[in-house]
């Protein structure tokens, strides 16, 4: 087989294992958008936030450390004792928990019935507040995400060896195999598990079709008896517990910063073209748009554009989408009376 070729493989390869991490982050989009008809904006500052707070149990770190210091003349930073990661992971699930009843009993309980705008706008001051409290939580450093669940287990790092060998010499002697990164294989197979058992919550139990009702309609929701503050904080502890993942996939791989929380920004095109409302659709257009844009920067971007066409060609196509199928390909069916 020609070079060429072998390397648009790898290219098309890596670009689904991107696309992945891309609807990892889509996915806390679509589960509260589903639920609530509310973009959250906030998505991309929870997985900031859960990255955070996860690196900052494991390493013992005292929260809030620079306010004590400063208000009590104190030096302390840690608590001299380091966590399992399990234990570590553990308690930051049951933060998002807490978090996600905060964010009902104090924002969305008083927005009952109000505009969508209205929401979206409280989901805008909410990643400001959220990224705020990081900061003052956890300290504004880059830290390193070290995820191990027991000796010498831990999330892998680098090129998978295995599949770099397998191909080893398909395209002659100056070929030496394709570059796919463990972590984004890992990330795979984490995200199938995610959307199948996402999938079947919101299909076949109880409270998948309540969150189903009261995303369409909140008031006659609670008129047949759905209890709208446990369904609002159902949904968003499960988006803080995608957003957990997605946090220690991006963190893992590219470091816990406050830059993170602009892979929300990369969820967007993968939204509209998998639809706000369709779990398997953020885990389709992932993948379109992980491998549409290597595949463009490959073939075309660098050899005739100069490059760096991967920041704006997931939007472009994006755009070409919402052109003729504005609902998304899994997107519900707009259905106007004439």
């Amino acid at each position: 087989m020609s070079e060429a070729f072998l390397y648009t493989v790898e290219v098309f390869l890596n670009g689904l294992m991107a696309g992945v991490l891309y609807a990892l982050v889509a996915l806390g989009f679509v589960l509260i958008y589903k639920a609530s008809g509310i973009f959250n904006f906030a998505q991309g500052v929870m997985a900031l936030f859960a990255a955070m707070t996860l690196v900052g149990f494991q390493n013992g770190q005292v929260p809030f450390a620079h306010l004590i210091n400063a208000t009590f003349g104190l030096h302390v930073t840690t608590f001299g004792w380091n966590l399992h990661s399990t234990v570590a992971v553990f308690l930051t699930v049951l933060v998002m928990i807490a978090l996600a009843w905060a964010v009902q009993r104090f924002v969305f309980r008083h927005l009952v019935g109000q505009e969508p705008i209205i929401l979206f706008m409280a989901t805008i001051g909410l990643a400001y507040f959220l990224e705020g409290v990081a900061d003052l939580m956890w300290g504004s450093e880059i830290k390193t995400l070290d995820l191990c669940w027991a000796v010498g287990a831990c999330l892998p790092q680098g090129g998978n060896l295995w599949i770099e060998q397998a191909t080893e010499g398909l395209g002659g002697e100056g070929f030496y195999g394709f570059f796919i990164d463990s972590l984004d294989i890992v990330a795979a197979l984490v995200a199938m598990v995610l959307v199948a058992a996402l999938v079947a919550f919101a299909q076949y139990t109880k409270q998948g079709r309540a969150m189903r009702a009261v995303a369409d309609d909140h008031q006659a929701a609670l008129s047949v008896g759905v209890s709208l503050n446990f369904i609002w904080i159902l949904v968003w502890s499960l988006a803080g517990f995608v957003a957990l993942v997605a946090g220690i996939m991006w963190g893992a791989k590219s470091g816990v910063q406050f830059s993170l929380s602009l892979i929300a920004l990369k969820a967007l095109p993968v939204l509209m073209l998998g639809g706000f409302t369709s779990i398997p659709g953020a885990i389709v257009g992932g993948l379109i748009i992980g491998v549409g844009e290597k595949l463009f920067e490959f073939l075309i971007g660098a050899p005739f554009l100069g490059g760096a066409t991967e920041n704006w060609f997931a939007y472009m196509l994006a755009l070409v989408f919402l052109v003729f199928r504005p609902q998304g390909l899994f997107g519900e069916k707009i259905i106007e009376r004439v």
